[in-house]
């Protein structure tokens, strides 16, 4: 039994009310950015205005106090909050996307979670990094993993990933395990150049922990079950379209900062007057806003392609998700084109350290290299399966496996 009834939660505000309440918190968030980025983590009190938004209970399923809403919405309110502070945007991103990742573990994870407090977060690091070993009853799993965002603020554990291999050592799967906190330690290396204010530190299991065969689930595994309408997205699309939308956000940032430094500039080489005048400036903002809109309508059109077929209760059809792939993976270098079009014509002023231009360019240049803006390779696959040559394993679906080999098993 659920101590969250359904019939106690709280009706779920419109998509308008919550991405107006992601847009209210810009000015706050800027003012507190540069020492988010000094701190090397987001403070409490943000990732508690963000509860208090009700911005972590978009994705979350309803049994357990959840709105369970398309994830449409949770890119629109990404596409504000990444305007305000990269890296709060970005642990709030991170941290709020895993409760749409509950409505795909069996119910008996979330009821471990959020039995006594459905606030409860938790953090990530899905790269293949740990091992992993099947015992009765569920999985030894072992190892260390890179940025693991936001996990000061997680303390109900972390969601890890590992490969499953066979007993000669080749891939059959790869997994996601939700392991406690007290499983694991937090390791302080998180220096970089880009979002230090994420925190995204490294996390070690202590020796191994046990993870119960409920706490774990197939990443790549895209078949049909009985999970309630929002969880037959695609994993991949969710996860990465979230990514590009908080990047979204660092690039319509960027041209809020281009426009008011702009507007004011007077000329100090060529004849007198506004900076703003000069037709480059205007040229290049004109492109900027374009690459950007178009990368946040290629996005929205994703989500409506596949929401279409997710409210009649079917899966994505793999010819629509090999499309989705590319179209959210190139959105980080549309972003970061334009960015950089926009640091340019900024010129000398715009490396100073005391200009948050620089803070929001250096995001963007961490947030474009994360592996889920990998539009080179996609690109490849897209162009294979258009001439014919189907699609690579363990991306879109898990390799079959032929009947006498699961009779072997």
């Amino acid at each position: 039994m659920n101590a969250i009834n359904q019939a106690e939660t709280p009706c779920a505000p419109g998509v308008t009310e919550l991405v107006e309440r992601a847009h209210a918190m810009i000015p706050a968030l800027r003012a507190n950015a540069a020492e988010v980025e000094k701190a090397r983590s987001v403070p409490k009190e943000t990732i508690d205005a963000f509860k208090e938004a009700g911005f972590f209970k978009i994705l979350q399923p309803r049994r357990w106090g959840g709105w369970e809403m398309d994830p449409s919405v949770f890119s629109k309110v990404l596409m504000e909050l990444g305007r305000g502070c990269p890296s709060s945007a970005w642990n709030m991103m991170i941290l709020g996307v895993h409760q749409w990742e509950f409505g795909l573990f069996d119910e008996r994870a979330g009821n471990d979670m959020w039995a006594a407090d459905n606030s409860v977060l938790v953090a990530s690091s899905y790269a293949p990094f740990g091992k992993c070993r099947k015992v009765d009853g569920g999985w030894m799993l072992s190892g260390e993993w890179k940025t693991s965002s936001g996990c000061d603020h997680a303390q109900g554990g972390a969601i890890l990933g590992a490969f499953e291999l066979d007993d000669e050592g080749n891939r059959r799967d790869t997994r996601s395990f939700l392991v406690s906190r007290e499983d694991y330690d937090i390791i302080d290396d998180w220096f970089v150049v880009g979002l230090a204010g994420t925190g995204s530190k490294s996390v070690r299991i202590k020796g191994e922990a046990f993870i119960p065969d409920y706490r774990s689930h197939s990443v790549i595994d895209y078949t049909k079950t009985d999970r309630e309408t929002p969880y037959l997205h695609p994993f991949n699309q969710v996860f990465y379209a979230s990514v590009s939308s908080v990047i979204i956000g660092f690039a319509r940032g960027m041209i809020d900062l281009y426009i008011e430094q702009m507007k004011p500039r007077q000329n100090i080489m060529g004849p007198a007057g506004a900076a703003a005048q000069n037709p480059y400036v205007k040229d290049k903002l004109g492109n900027a806003a374009l690459l950007v809109r178009s990368a946040q309508a290629r996005l929205a059109q994703v989500f409506e392609e596949a929401s279409a077929y997710v409210q009649r209760g079917e899966l994505v059809p793999l010819h629509d998700r090999v499309f989705h792939f590319l179209e959210i993976q190139r959105c980080g270098k549309d972003c970061l084109d334009a960015s950089m079009m926009l640091w340019k014509k900024l010129s000398a002023r715009a490396i100073g350290l005391n200009n948050p231009v620089q803070l929001w360019m250096r995001a963007m240049l961490v947030a474009a290299n994360h592996i889920t803006q990998n539009e080179d390779d996609n690109a490849g696959v897209l162009g294979g399966y258009l001439l014919g040559q189907g699609v690579p394993p363990f991306i879109y679906n898990l390799p079959e496996v032929p009947a006498c080999q699961e009779q072997a098993a």
